[in-house]
């Protein structure tokens, strides 16, 4: 087996783009800063990220629901949340190449890093982008996208308990953007100005939080094995007291080895009861849950699993990448779980005569009358096809050749092993299905 690429991230990038994971936004106008445009292969990626996500979360629980809250929300909202006044990162700037530096990543809050002048004072710089309501540029008409999704759970708590009649624990899930006007974004789609959160608040008694702080930490670290992240890549990192958000209790990161160092994947908190005690003091609304057995209001603690779509998706990609073999002989291959490849099977027929492309094309509408999403190639010869699959993740190829015109089989070569065996083509819906089912079996429910 070949070894890595020195520089692995640059590498991941240009096969991003070119087999379609991923484009620079706007790219024929120069490009705009840490945006980025999921191509063909990566929508699928990063859609079958979330659907994993939602499966583990919601479709496969009984104590957890989901929610779609609107992108813009009152302002009120994020006075009472403390983003107005706190969310905030401390700046400085260059007063000679006009850079700008976020002060707690400085070891020198005088010398420039970049060319070492004069750096300004330290001034706060608040992180949600602003925008206008109606056809007025005012105060009166100011309002923000939303940096987090958290909090349009936390305002309709009450509207969602007791509409599917819940009682703590219980949990809120959703899947959003999320838009935060970053300083430093970089590391390709690691840390951008708008990204997907999948965010989940789980009520829980107040006695019980250490419970589920604890259960939820092991949970969310077991998912991305599941998956196939390889655990030598995955760590858990506690929050020191100095480093806990005003609201929280506790706070671990999943945390994943990138390329350019450890960084966080995700992050559980305990957040207590600070958020709907805000929301209910300036609202003027109680959000507290009433129970019916004691008769008495209670403000649940929420434990708070946030991870992020796009992290996670660059983390899946990052650690599937691959190069079998040596020199001439190397491939690139993506060890894609089964559940997230952004295709399942490849039909290839060996040659475009004697009847193999239309014997081929009848499989692959077969696979995708049967949700099994798939490609279709009959281009170059079959070693370059299996390579372009192995590029882009595909776990099996089926190919047509000249025996399946004879008996009706058909060849299926698995990726990672590359073990070829014959099959009836009509079992190909069938086989094809059902290893992918085996794979989605292991995953943590």
């Amino acid at each position: 087996m070949a070894s890595k690429p020195p520089d692995l991230m640059s590498t991941i990038v240009s096969l991003c783009k070119r087999r379609g994971f991923i484009f620079q936004s706007s790219e024929i106008y120069g490009g705009l800063s840490s945006c980025w445009d999921y191509g063909p292969l990566g929508v699928e990626l990063k859609r079958n990220v979330k659907e994993a996500w939602w499966k583990a979360m919601v479709t496969n629980r009984r104590d957890i629901v989901g929610l779609d809250a609107a992108i813009l929300m009152h302002p009120k909202v994020w006075e009472a949340s403390g983003h107005l006044a706190g969310f905030t990162d401390p700046l400085v700037d260059c007063k000679s190449c006009k850079e700008r530096f976020r002060a707690d990543h400085l070891t020198d809050l005088k010398k420039c890093p970049k060319c070492g002048g004069e750096l300004t004072e330290v001034r706060k710089f608040n992180l949600m982008f602003k925008t206008f309501m109606g056809p007025l540029e005012d105060n009166s008409a100011v309002v923000y996208m939303r940096p987090e999704t958290a909090q349009g759970i936390f305002v309709n708590f009450l509207n969602v308990q007791q509409a599917a009649r819940l009682k703590p624990p219980f949990g809120i899930a959703q899947i959003g953007k999320s838009f935060r006007n970053e300083i430093t974004p970089g590391n390709f789609t690691y840390r951008t100005r708008e990204f997907e959160q999948m965010e989940m608040e789980f009520f829980v008694p107040p006695e019980e939080d250490v419970k589920w702080y604890d259960y939820w930490r092991d949970k969310r670290l077991a998912w991305y094995k599941s998956l196939g992240i390889k655990p030598d890549n995955l760590r858990l990192r506690d929050h020191a007291k100095d480093e806990l958000a005003h609201y929280a209790k506790a706070c671990v990161d999943v945390e994943y080895k990138f390329p350019f160092g450890w960084s966080e994947l995700e992050g559980i908190a305990n957040r207590t009861d600070f958020d709907l005690k805000q929301h209910s003091t300036a609202s003027g609304k109680s959000l507290a849950f009433f129970d019916e057995e004691t008769k008495q209001h209670m403000f649940p603690f929420v434990i708070e699993p946030a991870a992020g779509a796009d992290r996670a998706t660059l983390a899946f990609l990052v650690d599937a990448y691959d190069v079998d073999g040596e020199g001439d002989n190397a491939r690139t291959v993506l060890h894609f779980h089964p559940s997230l490849a952004p295709i399942k099977a490849a039909v290839l027929p060996l040659v475009k005569r004697e009847g193999m492309p239309e014997k081929a094309e009848k499989i692959y509408r077969d696979l995708l009358d049967n949700s099994v999403r798939s490609s279709f190639d009959l281009n170059s010869s079959i070693g370059r096809r299996y390579a372009r699959q192995d590029e882009a993740g595909t776990p099996y190829c089926i190919t047509v050749d000249g025996q399946s015109i004879q008996d009706d089989t058909v060849t299926v070569r698995e990726r990672d092993s590359r073990e070829q065996y014959r099959i009836a083509a009509t079992q190909c819906v069938e086989v094809i299905g059902k290893k992918i089912k085996e794979a989605n079996l292991c995953l943590s429910a």
